[in-house]
């Protein structure tokens, strides 16, 4: 995960070439297709500040975490700005069967959501 497409695709270069010296050294055959990209998506200026700006009004923290995850935001990026609020896990735990996050949490960034969307609403536009 990352935003910078050159280091993903770096990084996916050593691990196919590090592979294929492990076929060779073991006589195996190794293939690599390569059938999904994972494109960056970075989330919009004027989006983020408005959802920072949100957290505030409601006395919550906030800070900036750049996400190269799969999420849906890097399909509707292709069409519009987005942006993306992330909600505390208990224990940092995320996406594994033991992810938690508390009630209060989820309540909070629901919050930040609804508040995000009527600041963008009352914008207009982006």
């Amino acid at each position: 995960r990352d935003l910078d497409m050159e280091k993903i695709d770096a990084l996916f270069q050593i691990i196919e070439s590090e592979g294929q010296e492990l076929a060779t050294t073991t006589r195996t055959e190794i293939a690599f297709n390569q059938f999904y990209v994972s494109r960056a998506a970075p989330t919009h200026e004027s989006i983020r500040r408005m959802i920072a700006d949100a957290a505030a009004q409601l006395d919550h923290s906030a800070m900036r975490m750049p996400s190269g995850a799969g999420h849906d935001a890097q399909s509707i990026a292709l069409l519009a700005p987005v942006g993306m609020i992330f909600i505390p896990s208990v224990g940092g735990i995320s996406h594994s069967p033991q992810e938690f996050s508390r009630s209060e949490d989820i309540v909070d960034g629901a919050n930040v959501l609804l508040n995000t969307l009527l600041k963008l609403d009352l914008a207009g536009s982006i």
